[in-house]
């Protein structure tokens, strides 16, 4: 599995504890398309990276990082084809590739500690999306985005 990750200044340390964890899972190949930068930088530029690369099938999945995973949450969604949630639980994290089929992974390093973002991070990539009833409900979100 692919995955793209990127983060802003406030997510620099959270990021490298979250890449060490996953870059010890066999089944992963993860790349880090985020800043380094403590300095003040804007979240949009990242999500909209992160989220343009997946869109074009270049990766997977992908992980954003900010202070509280909202606003990459909310650009990333701005991106056509794209379904990114926020999450601060694992079983939120799970139902939402089962049911909602959703791609990028917002969380945030001021909101969750980094422990529990390794347990929602795996909880979403160890999750497969269930179809049947819920396809019928992605469809009709993705139909939305169609008509906006």
């Amino acid at each position: 599995m692919k995955i793209a990750m990127g983060n802003d200044h406030a997510a620099v340390q959270f990021k490298d504890e979250i890449l060490s964890h996953l870059r010890g899972r066999s089944d992963i190949e993860i790349t880090d398309l985020g800043s380094n930068s403590k300095d003040g930088l804007e979240y949009p530029d990242y999500a909209l990276r992160v989220s343009t690369e997946i869109a074009a099938g270049a990766y997977d999945m992908g992980i954003l990082l900010c202070g509280t995973g909202a606003g990459m949450s909310i650009a990333a969604n701005k991106v056509r084809g794209i379904r990114a949630v926020v999450c601060s639980d694992p079983y939120t994290a799970r139902l939402s590739r089962e049911h909602n089929n959703a791609q990028v992974l917002c969380l945030g390093a001021r909101v969750v500690g980094v422990e529990l973002a390794k347990t929602i991070v795996d909880a979403f990539l160890d999750a497969n999306f269930q179809g049947e009833r819920h396809q019928l409900r992605v469809d009709k979100i993705m139909a939305i985005e169609q008509k906006s």
